[in-house]
Parts: structure tokens; sequence; C-alpha cells
């Protein structure tokens, strides 16, 4: 399966692109093969790869000058920032356990992280500085390093490298532990794409959070192992305003950053992009097929993919949307895939080493022999492309005892190009169980049109959709809905309403 992703790229660029076990390797490797490139910037001040990597080492120095042991762990409490970057860079270069944690947290919850994972460090923006008051730990400026480098630490692949905070394959948040192998895997899957990578004058913007596994990994470990700049986005909003000054050529974003974004170049225009923007990186939800084609026609790719926190981001990617635009493609090289009673499972050293003090959650998803049961549900075509069909825990249970997936009921309506979101889920009907949906417009598709008329178009779209169901698989309670759903912090639509 691996041919599919070797022959994106030219066998020049394929041959360079080796696979880096550790983050210690990484930084050094990086600041040597693409020294004088611009690695990093704020949009003010920009960084070559070697400076960068030296700022990284001095971060380095000073985190051994703390008395830390192998293995302790080293929060960083910031924005998506070049500070946070180059902290976690040195935290797990110089063999500690790196946190980032998620700059919205409350000071109650910060307190309660710190605690919770044996925090030794913590690395704290300046602007966040007063709820570090009473700590169990050190608290350093985020932007703090030694006046002299640090080598970086001998450490093996399969040490741990960083934990990330995760619902898990059941939900509830919890720490997954990725160790070297599995962050530089991602790092190397995320470098594949359809076109030539190593080039100069590639240029990214994080909008994604350090703290998230998608951000962490593709919008920046995979920059920077192409040689790619990166830009940081520590104020979201201002950010998306610097894009046509910016002019990034590639974008990683969730599907509802992509909506805000195609919204913007319809008020706007496609100028808004800046006019070198070919190719977007999208995950973490469902990627509907509208905002492909949408953004088909104004000359950028949209390619959407699958994985997560345990399993380092990337499964598998679709650079094939046009032709199968609901699946998240084949799976990434050196990596097993099954799927076991509908459930998809996951081997290979981009797999997790386990919940962070929670031996019974890591029991319930990793298997003796090394498989990750990830909760999701799957199948493969017979082609080989993987779709996602939905999640173990959202199961509808019918009163004939049959499990419904809600998100494969949802699969269909996502081809509806006047829908923007909706949400299948089990309801009561004069007391007996019964499947109902909730469906958020496209509020352009319907300006001017009354109420009435946007009501009987779906009620009309969802009687088109039963049509195709089995009988006991189809929506009998429509909403629609003039707001918008409760979402994630990844823009998902939560089902929790």
């Amino acid at each position: 399966m691996g041919n599919y992703f070797d022959d994106m790229l030219p066998s020049e660029e394929l041959a360079q692109l080796k696979y880096i076990p550790t983050i210690s390797e990484f930084v050094e490797w990086i600041g040597e093969k693409w020294a004088d490139r611009p690695a990093v910037s704020d949009g003010n001040v920009t960084y070559s790869y070697s400076q960068f990597c030296e700022r990284i080492s001095r971060r380095r120095a000073l985190l051994n000058s703390l008395g830390l042991q192998k293995g302790d762990k080293v929060a960083i409490f910031d924005r998506t920032s070049i500070d946070a970057l180059e902290m976690f860079l040195a935290a797990s270069s110089a063999g500690f356990v790196a946190i980032l944690l998620p700059s919205q947290l409350p000071a109650q919850a910060l307190a309660g992280s710190c605690a919770g994972f044996g925090v030794k460090v913590l690395a704290v923006r300046d602007e966040f500085k007063e709820m570090t008051a009473g700590l169990p730990c050190k608290v350093i400026a985020a932007g703090a390093m030694a006046e002299e480098g640090a080598p970086a630490a001998s450490v093996d692949k399969n040490d741990p490298a960083a934990i990330f905070f995760t619902g898990g394959t059941t939900g509830k948040p919890k720490g997954a532990i990725l160790p070297h192998r599995s962050l530089m895997r991602g790092a190397k899957n995320g470098t594949y794409a359809p076109h030539h990578v190593l080039d100069e004058g590639h240029r990214y913007i994080c909008f994604l959070p350090l703290s998230h596994v998608f951000g962490l990994i593709r919008s920046t470990l995979s920059v920077l192992y192409t040689g790619a700049l990166w830009f940081s986005a520590e104020d979201m909003k201002a950010t998306i305003g610097k894009i046509p000054v910016i002019k990034p050529t590639d974008l990683v974003l969730v599907p509802g950053l992509c909506d805000i974004l195609y919204g913007l170049t319809k008020m706007y225009g496609p100028q808004f992009l800046g006019g070198q923007l070919k190719m977007i990186i999208s995950g973490a939800a469902n990627v509907p097929p509208r905002l492909i084609k949408a953004f088909d026609e104004i000359g950028v790719e949209l390619l959407a993919g699958y994985g997560m926190t345990e399993g380092a981001n990337f499964t598998s990617g679709n650079i094939d949307v046009k032709t199968h635009p609901t699946s998240v493609g084949k799976i990434y090289p050196e990596q097993e895939v099954k799927i076991v009673d509908g459930e998809i499972w996951m081997r290979g050293d981009n797999v997790f080493l386990g919940y962070y003090g929670n031996p019974e959650a890591t029991a319930a998803c990793l298997t003796e022999d090394g498989w990750l049961k990830t909760g999701d549900l799957g199948r493969f075509d017979e082609d080989g492309f993987l779709y996602i069909v939905g999640r173990i825990k959202n199961l509808i249970i019918l009163p004939n005892g049959e499990n419904v997936s809600p998100e494969s009921i949802e699969e269909p309506f996502y081809k509806c190009a006047a829908l923007k979101d909706c949400l299948v889920f089990e309801d009561n009907s004069d007391g007996e169980s019964c499947i109902a949906i909730q469906i958020l417009p496209q509020q352009a598709a319907f300006e001017g049109k009354p109420w009435e008329e946007v009501e009987a178009f779906f009620t009309k779209l969802v009687d088109d959709v039963n049509a195709s169901l089995p009988s006991t698989h189809r929506i009998t309670k429509v909403i629609v809905r003039k707001e918008d759903f409760k979402r994630t912090g990844s823009l998902k639509v939560s089902r929790n309403q």
C-alpha cells in the first residue's frame, strides 16, 4: 500500500525524506539540512533553521540547569507561538516529556493538570503568569533560554516524548503518552503530498493549537521536515486577517475552519487567500464533499485524511478526493490496519504507549500484541480506500437490538450543498424511541427565502434519504436549526447538544 504515497513524490525527494525516529535526531537533522532557509516567523521576526535550532539548544541548556531527570514532565502553557514550539522541541530533545497545555485552561484546570501529570517545570506565557501562583512546580517564562546551548540528549525511539490531552477511545479526557517513534512517524507521514514538497518557498500558517496532535504533527513537525516556513498564529482572528499578506502555499485546517475560510473568500474574493494557496489538508472531523468541490472551483485542493491522537495523527490520507470524496484514503506506509467486528484496529510504530496513570483505559484499547482498538467503525472498498462509518460509543440501539451508526445516516446528507452540518441522534416520539436529525442550513443558500421554504426543502431531503435506507434506519423527526450547533474545540459538532 505504500506505493500510493511513495508515487506522490519525485524519487529524489522521496530519497531525502528518510524516517527519523527521535526528536533529538530530528532537530539536529533539520538544522543542518535546511540551515539557511527561513524556518519560523511570527510576522515580525523570522529565524532561519540554524538560528531556530540554536535557540532550541539554548532552551535545552536552561532546562538541564533546573535539576531535571530523564523522563521528568515539562509543561508549556502558551498560545501557538515560536516560544511554545521551541520549548516543546527543547524539552523532548533533552530527554524530558513535554506537555503542551491548551491555552484556554482556567486556573483550576491548570493546577489540576500540573498535579495530575506530576509536572516538574511549567513554562508559561507572561499573560498567564498570574494563574501559576501556588503551583507545586518550578515556573519559568516561556521565552526563557540560556546564554549557551546544550546538545540533544541520547534517547531511544520508544522513550516517551509527549503527553496529549485526548478523549481517547472511550470519550473521557486522558493523557495519551506518545513516544518519539510515534511523533516522528506521524510527521513523516505528513510529508506526503501530490506535488514537490521540498521546493523552497512553501509557507504554512499554524492555525491549529500545538496542544492538538493535528496542530503539532501535521501543521508543524511535517512542515519543518520539508524545510518549509512555519508562521505562528497566537491570535487566530488577527492572523486570518493577515492571510493576504503572508500568502500561504499550504494550510492544515479542521473542516470548521475550512468553512470559515471559504466564507471569507465569498465575501472578499479568492484573492483573500493570497494568490498562492494550492493545498489544504483537513481532518479531525468529517470533510463535506461540498467543501472539496467549492475549494476545487477556486483552484485549491482540499484533501482529507484520518487519524487519532493515540495513533500519532496520521493513519490514512486521500489525494483522490474527486473520485472518492467520502473516503479518508489509503493507509500510510509502515502501518497495519484491519477491521475487527466493524472496528478499525491499527498496529505500528505510530501507536502510543498508553494513557498516563490509567492502566485500565490502556488495557481496554491496546492488545498484548500491539493492536490499537480505535473505537472507530470503518470499511475498505475494493480499491483499498478506507471509509469511516462511525464511532462505537455513538451507536444507536434499535428496539429490535440492531446497532445503527448515526454517522452512516448523516453521510448522504453532506452531499447536499445547501446543508452546513447535521446531527443524527436517538430521540422519543409519543413515548417511543425514534431516530431524529437536526440540520443546520447554509445561510447563503436560502438568502431572502421564508423559513417555511427552508424547512420544506430539508423535509424533502430527509424523505429522499429515507427512501434509500432500511425501514428500521429511517428518520422520523426533523429539526431545522436557526442557530449553530454547540461545537468542540476542533469545531466538530458536539454530540451532547
